[in-house]
């Protein structure tokens, strides 16, 4: 009668990556460092929210015990529940890079272990002979940006000039990304994602991992604003997933939000469209409602990671850290008799670190259903264990990577 539900809560790491250093964030810790500052005050905001960090339901689930495995450390303030209920621990990650392809892959059971491609930090970004390909295969006058920079401030300080000239503004990140932002209405929401695909072929050869394409509205920085017309074009897994394994054996996979664009819709059954948390955790609660035994539903909520922690906004990410923890009783009232249920993340992106990038991060992992008892699992070597305990669940043949935890 098995089902499995698989929720990454997007950049929500706990901290203690033993290869921190090397990635430059010894000491990042999305989940205490939010704490910290929510204990301290800095993390109140008139009308959003304010005081310590509360979140009983993932507490209950094992959060504050998951933390203090990843770190040595509770998290600051945060209030301790009477009694922990399902598996809990943290996981490393194997994966090279800290980016979503390599940490959703891992999660599906393929860690990435080649080094992607990159673009430089300093001067131009993009070599001239991309540029001009770019120019040349997607029919427009020339390019803005051509840099690292945060999303958000880019289009603020370029947008009117992209108005003005057609020139689509591209960027990148520490990330293997080729992020192209455009006008919806001015430049044309089909053709941003049109350039994307162009992009996408073009970068093939550098082992790019994403084009991102980044469609704003509005008429002064101001008013600009990314809408939720986003898309991923991410090169294919490395070597069947989970959700590849699933789909050979018959089950439906159910991707919710940009799931279906991180696997390069590889093993996807059905895509669910929904932008921002809480539409994207409304869809998931539809899709729990509608999934027959054998399947699995997989969603990614975004906000924590786009709005909040590249964003850098600690308030924000705790008040969206607490909405989400409200709805978790949503999600147990649609448990069935042999249903698993997985929260985890694919990395950091601690919100009061240097710079705007993701963090080298353990994650957390919190599993529970009905028949599941409780008990810690201690810190996992890989992401892939949580593939490997989705696969065992849903009994099919196990893959290469990972150990199950039940």
């Amino acid at each position: 009668m098995a089902r499995a539900f698989l929720f990454v809560l997007d950049s929500f790491g706990v901290g203690g990556a033993q290869d921190a250093e090397v990635y430059g964030d010894l000491g990042s810790n999305t989940l205490g460092h939010i704490a910290e500052f929510c204990a301290a005050g800095i993390g109140d905001r008139a009308g959003l929210r304010e005081g310590p960090l509360t979140l009983p339901n993932m507490s209950s689930l094992g959060l504050l015990e998951i933390a203090k495995l990843a770190t040595g450390d509770y998290p600051a303030a945060m209030p301790m529940p009477e009694r922990v209920f399902g598996l809990h621990g943290a996981a490393n990650e194997v994966s090279r890079g800290k980016d979503t392809p390599s940490g959703h892959w891992e999660i599906a059971g393929a860690p990435v272990m080649f080094d992607w491609g990159y673009f430089p930090t300093e001067g131009d970004a993009f070599p001239p002979e991309l540029v001009e390909a770019i120019c040349r295969e997607g029919n427009i006058p020339g390019i803005l940006g051509n840099c690292h920079a945060s999303g958000t401030e880019i289009i603020a300080r370029l947008g009117e000039e992209h108005i003005r000239s057609g020139k689509p503004i591209c960027y990148t990140s520490s990330d293997s990304v080729f992020q192209i932002a455009a006008h919806e209405t001015h430049f044309g929401l089909d053709r941003l994602l049109e350039l994307c695909q162009v992009v996408r072929e073009l970068l093939d050869p550098l082992n790019i991992g994403r084009v991102i394409a980044r469609p704003f509205i509005g008429e002064s920085p101001e008013t600009f604003a990314r809408t939720g017309s986003r898309r991923d074009y991410s090169v294919p897994p490395p070597e069947p997933t989970l959700l590849d394994r699933l789909v050979r054996g018959g089950r439906s996979v159910h991707a919710v939000g940009k799931i279906g664009d991180i696997f390069a819709h590889q093993g996807v059954t059905r895509v669910i469209k929904a932008t921002g948390n809480h539409d994207i955790m409304q869809a998931s609660l539809a899709a729990m409602d509608e999934a027959a035994i054998g399947d699995l539903v997989f969603s990614n909520l975004v906000d924590f990671d786009m709005l909040y922690g590249h964003r850098r906004d600690v308030p924000g990410y705790a008040a969206a850290l607490e909405a989400f923890d409200l709805m978790i009783p949503d999600i147990h009232r649609r448990l069935k008799p042999g249903d698993l249920v997985i929260l985890t993340a694919d990395h950091g992106c601690d919100p009061t670190w240097r710079g705007t990038d993701h963090t080298r991060e353990r994650v957390p992992i919190m599993a529970f259903g009905p028949g599941i008892r409780s008990r810690s699992i201690g810190i996992r070597s890989t992401y892939a264990d949580i593939a490997e305990t989705v696969a065992s669940h849903l009994s099919i043949a196990p893959g290469p990577h990972g150990r199950s935890f039940l």
